[in-house]
């Protein structure tokens, strides 16, 4: 059922969305005569490494420069990239992975393999599945380039204040997946487009049901301050990346 779903929806979204996707190749196109998508290089399920496409929002070759994480103050992003990420329109060209059974709609999001690599025992069972464009972690840390903006090295960041909470959000998902929940997260991370906080209240009360951890509940209401934190599976904070 859920890869019907994907199919499904992964190929309505991709002819309804592609006016827009058009208008913004071209404007991608148009800025520096270079190719408007980006080939990110991710590991999927069972640590299989695929393409996800992405709408280039950054530099032509901007991963040579070894930074993963990106803030919103990266210099690599283009005028019309910060567009691009305001509105999670990279994403609409994954679609194309779902379609392709890369990806699904719903699931953790795909990482690179050198934060793979530092998964824990705990956290590697979030390749035991499909990664997918959305999930709990997408409507939380839907801001994650701000959340890293003026951090000195936003990897060490990510890796103290998201991932400890990105990756505990995943396996909740993975623990709770049903084809209910996956319609209400692709709802739901569409009004966080438009309503951040009415989509953090439902992603709480979702948690509640869920009996998740109170730290986790906590930190989805996103009404205090990031702070670093141990991921799953470990009780040191990442202290190197």
């Amino acid at each position: 059922m859920k890869r019907l779903l994907d199919i499904v929806l992964s190929f309505t979204g991709l002819v309804v969305l592609l006016p827009i996707l058009v208008i913004f190749m071209y404007l991608v196109y148009r800025q520096d005569k270079k190719s408007p998508f980006y080939m990110a290089p991710r590991v999927g399920i069972n640590y299989t490494i695929f393409k996800m496409v992405k709408l280039r929002s950054m530099v032509s070759n901007a991963d040579n420069s070894g930074v993963d994480s990106t803030s919103a103050d990266d210099n690599r992003i283009t005028p019309i990239g910060h567009k691009i990420r305001k509105y999670k329109l990279d994403e609409i060209t994954q679609l194309w992975n779902v379609l392709m059974g890369d990806m699904s709609l719903v699931g953790p999001r795909p990482n690179v393999k050198t934060e793979t690599n530092l998964y824990t025992d705990v956290e590697k069972r979030l390749l035991s599945v499909r990664p997918g464009i959305t999930d709990f972690s997408s409507i939380v840390f839907s801001d994650e380039g701000d959340i890293l903006e003026g951090k000195s090295d936003p990897d060490l960041s990510y890796n103290q204040l998201i991932r400890p909470w990105k990756s505990r959000l995943g396996l909740i998902y993975i623990e709770n997946r049903s084809t209910l929940l996956d319609l209400q997260l692709i709802f739901w991370t569409v009004i966080a487009i438009i309503s951040k906080p009415k989509a953090l209240n439902w992603v709480v009360a979702q948690l509640t049901k869920m009996n998740a951890d109170a730290n986790i509940i906590a930190i989805s209401k996103r009404e205090s301050e990031l702070y670093p934190f141990p991921p799953p599976g470990s009780n040191e904070i990442v202290s190197v990346r």
